[in-house]
């Protein structure tokens, strides 16, 4: 017997053990590194998610026992789904299909323009389940790491987002993606982690952070390349490159930057066809 619920505080040790769990399990498996080194981040990504106002979290318990969780971002009109984790002695029992209609049932109820989620490609069974939910393949990513480069390209500003420069980073989300992504915009502004580049005094692009959790939007390759050379890391696990966008992912391996896995990102609802360049989060 299994019983779908909301996460609460006090499940956050449980579910930090099953989330680095999870993901250790199916990386090694398909022989890549894992993305949490240990249980302390993915511990600590959970208690962010948890206690954050505009996530959404669901555990399963099966015989008194939380056996997997999934959480939905909320900030946008596009919501996210993940980190999507199932305890690695219960996978294939249907646990992943639970999490995953509570999330989209939650989604409906919100009135979500769309929900997206990215997967890694190597786990073919969570796009097959993804798939039979509705879900589409839109966009083959590529996770870049390597040292940061510590450049500043000549003619590109870059700088801090500020609060200001919000309806204006909106403006060049909506022209790429057809919505904006102000909420995680103003999350990152928050956290002193999101950065415009400028030229001519005018915005070119923003981030809210070169890495796993941050997406990013340009006019330009050019204006991306600004962001990528100016980070002062790669969070996580790397950053999210389009494979469509050759002449970007030419410029990161001539910096000496790597591919070290594939990934998909997945939509189910509104979508448009990029407009410019980007880089997605890992929720999309």
């Amino acid at each position: 017997m299994i019983r779908v619920r909301a996460m609460a505080r006090a499940d956050i040790e449980d579910c930090g053990r099953i989330c680095y769990e999870a993901f250790h399990a199916i990386a090694t498996r398909h022989s890549f590194p894992p993305d949490f080194p240990s249980m302390q981040p993915a511990r600590e990504l959970v208690a962010s998610l948890q206690s954050h106002p505009e996530f959404f979290g669901v555990v399963v318990e099966s015989d008194d026992r939380i056996v997997g969780s999934n959480f939905l971002d909320e900030r946008s009109a596009i919501f996210s789904v993940g980190p999507v984790t199932v305890a690695p002695d219960v996978h294939d029992t249907g646990i992943g299909r639970t999490l995953m209609r509570a999330v989209l049932d939650r989604s409906i109820e919100q009135h979500a323009l769309g929900v997206r989620l990215v997967q890694a490609a190597y786990n073919t069974r969570s796009m097959s389940l993804y798939t039979k939910l509705g879900f589409q393949t839109r966009e083959p990513l590529a996770a870049i790491q390597g040292k940061p480069l510590l450049m500043r390209l000549k003619g590109f500003d870059v700088r801090d987002a500020a609060d200001a420069d919000v309806d204006e980073c909106n403006r060049l989300c909506s022209q790429v993606h057809g919505h904006d992504r102000g909420g995680q915009l103003r999350d990152a502004i928050a956290h002193q982690s999101a950065k415009v580049v400028q030229r001519d005094g005018r915005i070119t692009g923003y981030t809210t952070g070169i890495g796993f959790f941050g997406h990013s939007i340009a006019v330009s390759n050019d204006d991306l390349m600004a962001l990528i050379a100016s980070a002062d890391e790669f969070s996580w696990s790397g950053f999210l490159v389009p494979l469509r966008n050759a002449e970007l992912l030419r410029w990161c391996f001539e910096q000496g930057l790597r591919v070290v896995y594939m990934l998909n990102l997945m939509a189910l609802g509104f979508y448009q066809e990029p407009r410019g360049p980007f880089l997605p989060s890992i929720g999309y």
